[in-house]
């Protein structure tokens, strides 16, 4: 069976995209198709960051953007003052920032939560269980403990759109 393709930033209304991520201090910059990604780690389409600036191009995963944008927001003040396309971060805040894209794509219609995931799986990430889906459901209390710590999320795991370190 093939993989269902991933939804492109060129899938969804771009305005909301921009409206939500500003929450969180970050500038979106689209760039032209076919022009490297500033910022990108990985290069190809997937999504870049430099300082509060992520950037992506129309064929840029949705996935990829969020990703990145959980890892601005979980990522500690001193790391986004000198942010320059590698996120860094550890094992716990990369689980908390896959569980923290999962919330995010909850906010833009036409994505949500399962779309996400499955996206998720369709592009490689790799969980213990064998899906986002069985992760985020079954073994991802570390992850939400982790954002509930540095208080992204609140007791009912619903965002409180601030990045980590802001009072």
């Amino acid at each position: 069976m093939e993989a269902q393709p991933v939804l492109n930033c060129s899938d969804l209304q771009q305005i909301a995209l921009c409206q939500l991520l500003h929450r969180f201090h970050l500038s979106l910059a689209c760039v032209a198709k076919q022009s490297m990604i500033p910022g990108s780690f990985f290069g190809d389409r997937e999504a870049g960051l430099i300082d509060n600036t992520l950037y992506y191009r129309l064929d840029t995963p949705v996935h990829s953007v969020l990703h990145e944008a959980g890892h601005y927001i979980c990522m500690s003040p001193e790391r986004r003052q000198h942010l320059n396309t590698d996120a860094a971060g550890d094992y716990a805040e990369e689980n908390g920032v896959c569980y923290l894209q999962i919330l995010l794509a909850a906010q833009l219609p036409g994505i949500g939560q399962e779309r996400m995931m499955q996206d998720m799986d369709s592009w490689g990430y790799s969980f213990r269980l064998g899906s986002a889906h069985a992760w985020f459901t079954h073994d991802a209390e570390d992850a939400l403990a982790w954002l509930q710590r540095y208080r992204l999320v609140d007791k009912k795991s619903q965002l409180l759109f601030r990045c980590r370190g802001e009072l």
